[in-house]
């Protein structure tokens, strides 16, 4: 599900609605859980999850949470800079920039954020588990440890030049 949001173009996601049950007395009593992730397609991305009794609420408090989530991340051109394994419980995730052309080739859960996020060229591989949770955050964890080579020349007190040679 994409949604356009009118006040700064955010693209809203949904990567996974779980439909949990609490057994009472009567029976079962249902209820929801959504991951969303929202991000402005330029470097900026956050995650929420959202729970109520029905779909649509757990959607919208979902996306209010990642809304007040959001990060910015560093990208190099329409890629990221480096390769990088995000880790989050069980799970962990590949990330490896690719030449422009090549598209996102990724599963549901990190292609979401990806997208959201604005990276346009890369390689993903979800390593051990795949609970969708978890890939959420190892992505994000992921793309939050990536550093253009100016941040890194700038920490170390050097040129752009004297790194990358």
């Amino acid at each position: 599900m994409i949604k356009e949001d009118e006040d700064a173009q955010l693209v809203e996601k949904v990567v996974y609605i779980n439909r949990v049950a609490k057994v009472v007395k009567g029976g079962r009593r249902f209820s929801f859980s959504a991951i969303v992730v929202i991000g402005d397609g330029n470097g900026t991305v956050g995650t929420g999850l959202g729970k109520a009794n029905e779909v649509p609420e757990a959607i919208r408090k979902g996306g209010e949470r990642a809304k007040k989530d959001m990060r910015a991340v560093s990208l190099l051109e329409d890629s990221i800079p480096h390769e990088i394994i995000g880790l989050s419980g069980s799970s962990s995730v590949l990330l490896k920039p690719a030449r422009p052309g090549t598209g996102i080739i990724a599963g549901g859960a990190v292609r979401a954020v990806l997208e959201a996020a604005g990276v346009r060229n890369v390689v993903s591989k979800c390593l051990r588990s795949h609970n969708p949770h978890n890939l959420v955050k190892a992505t994000l964890n992921g793309l939050m440890s990536l550093r253009t080579p100016e941040e890194i020349a700038r920490s170390r007190g050097k040129t752009v030049e004297e790194i990358l040679s």
